[in-house]
């Protein structure tokens, strides 16, 4: 008799540990030949404010860290992912054999980690100042950390696009919690495999599939979510707009209607990181 494979079972990630959601609900995933590829967790907004929770208890711990530390952390995920890049193709276009552009984007995505990990020890230099005033202080001003972030990942480029929205937050010093992609969220969950056997600490991201619209209205209300990041559709934008206003959220927001090159050297550097970090100035007077 032939034998049956075991079919993968895809789990969420929130504070380092795999979950379902705490509805049990699902949502089928077929591969790229229409056959059955795996039922993944239609999370929901108790989901979400678990993983709320799991990232404040994180945060401390992860913005206390030294800037060297977090590179380290993010190098290692960069060479993890490498070791794992034909696997991670295969999940970005289940199926079928990998194609170029699957492996473009897995490599690309090594690259955008190398180059956080590259930046974790440099921004605080650029970002930060001493600052000439006309009074017998020493005047000075550091980066510090915004908080716990949002993200709302697009349906395209489910690997480079998400890392390239989350991985200049977790580089200031804050942690996050994200929404794969709807219908391509085989790349996300393996992702959070390497996550959890990474050296970054549990609660750090995590990592949630499941209907965006369900999700969104908590992501923008959410009192302890200090900022947003998401691409979005123009109703999206307004409705993460007005939800945020209240608790007066950063927000951070790409237009979904025209196409984005997640493959363009904008998409990263100094000025994301800054998006998700705050300036404190701190006076100090000369001689005391």
């Amino acid at each position: 008799m032939a034998r049956l494979p075991i079919l993968k079972t895809p789990k969420c990630l929130v504070g380092g540990a795999f979950i379902r959601s705490e509805s049990g609900g699902v949502y089928p995933i077929h591969d790229a030949t229409g056959a059955f590829l795996a039922n993944f967790p239609q999370c929901t907004r108790k989901d979400l404010r678990n993983a709320v929770e799991a990232a404040a208890k994180a945060l401390p711990g992860w913005a206390a860290r030294s800037a060297y530390n977090r590179g380290q952390i993010l190098y290692r995920l960069a060479e993890m992912l490498e070791a794992r890049a034909q696997e991670m193709a295969e999940a970005l276009a289940p199926g079928r054999k990998p194609s170029a552009d699957a492996l473009r984007e897995v490599h690309a995505a090594i690259d955008r980690i190398t180059h956080y990990a590259g930046w974790s020890d440099k921004f605080q230099g650029l970002l930060g100042s001493v600052n000439p005033v006309a009074s017998p202080h020493f005047n000075f001003t550091v980066t510090e950390p915004v908080g716990i972030v949002g993200v709302l990942a697009p349906e395209e480029r489910p690997l480079l696009a998400l890392l390239s929205l989350l991985l200049p937050i977790i580089t200031g010093g804050n942690t996050v919690v994200a929404l794969a992609s709807h219908s391509q969220p085989l790349p996300a969950i393996l992702l959070g495999e390497m996550l959890a056997v990474s050296d970054l600490p549990a609660g750090v991201v995590n990592l949630l599939t499941g209907n965006r619209a369900d999700l969104l209205p908590t992501f923008a209300t959410h009192a302890h979510l200090r900022a947003l990041s998401a691409v979005a559709d123009a109703r999206e934008r307004t409705d993460l707009q007005t939800g945020a206003a209240d608790s007066v959220k950063r927000v951070t927001l790409l237009p979904s209607e025209s196409p984005i090159d997640w493959f363009a050297e904008r998409q990263q550097g100094l000025y994301h990181i800054r998006d998700f970090v705050e300036l404190k100035t701190t006076w100090h007077p000369v001689g005391a």
